[in-house]
């Protein structure tokens, strides 16, 4: 499932050619993804400019505002969506689901697991804060919040393993498996350490780890596992440089022992023994 550098490369994609762009029209194709796609974007959208394309956790927020209409559409890629710009000639594909009419092209979104969100927030900007989706998101990793202090408080809350605590979305947003496990490899913190016995100085450590490893990921194009694309058809490569992840039984790249692999909250967890306290 895209997570916070996925969704970021998305946004950083669309949004130079979105961005001012008038809307045309809106083709809905499918009653329903994760939630009902709301009918009234039909006649919403049209004349509305794109003011702004945004992102919060792992959804991305485009502000429209024209005659009489402002709101944001707030989307989410869910297992296996995708948004890329087509030519207006363009037939749909079979997973089509949703079309954006701009002046030269169309911004199309598909979805073949039909696990995405395409939702409307009326009013202005800020108010997309309040959807019930986003109002229980935690804090930006890559925002001034994520701070050593804050940190080593919120573990202090908390006993169980640090790996599930460190990818709660109700306490920080967008640190999915990879990057969970790669950030806590990179400060050198066993996933399987409470998270109330971790120190505020081993909390600094993994306050700039994970901040490093987000960063690394956006600056790679994220992470290809499965189906996530750019929205120019291009793969992320960030999980080639992953030192753990995925890496059952190799050796580990900076001591040399054996990367293991458990299961934690029902997903896989690599870590070094060696080198992960």
């Amino acid at each position: 499932m895209p997570e916070l550098p996925e969704v970021e490369v998305c946004r950083r994609g669309i949004a130079p050619e979105l961005e001012g762009e008038e809307i045309r029209g809106v083709v809905i194709r499918a009653p329903k993804l994760r939630h009902p796609i709301p009918t009234e974007l039909v006649r919403l959208l049209p004349g509305c400019r794109v003011v702004a394309v945004r992102r919060r956790g792992k959804y991305l927020l485009i502000d429209c505002r024209g005659e009489g209409v402002e709101g944001t559409l707030i989307l989410h890629l869910g297992m296996s969506g995708n948004l890329r710009f087509v030519p207006p000639a363009l037939p749909p594909e079979k997973h089509d689901h949703v079309d954006l009419v701009l002046g030269g092209q169309i911004l199309r979104f598909a979805d073949p697991r039909r696990f995405g969100v395409l939702l409307w927030q009326p009013g202005p900007p800020e108010a997309a804060g309040a959807h019930p989706l986003l109002a229980v998101q935690g804090i930006e990793p890559l925002s001034g919040e994520f701070t050593v202090d804050w940190l080593h408080a919120a573990f202090s809350r908390r006993s169980g393993p640090v790996k599930p605590v460190l990818m709660d979305s109700h306490l920080v947003v967008g640190i999915g498996n990879i990057y969970a496990s790669e950030s806590l490899f990179r400060a050198g913190i066993s996933p399987l350490r409470a998270a109330n016995r971790i120190s505020a100085a081993r909390c600094g450590l993994l306050v700039d780890a994970v901040r490093t490893t987000l960063s690394d990921a956006i600056a790679a194009g994220g992470s290809s596992i499965r189906d996530y694309v750019h929205s120019d058809g291009g793969a992320g490569c960030f999980q080639i440089q992953a030192g753990v992840y995925d890496r059952a039984g190799l050796p580990c790249l900076r001591c040399g022992g054996e990367v293991r692999q458990v299961r934690q909250a029902g997903r896989s967890t690599y870590y070094c023994p060696g080198c992960q306290h």
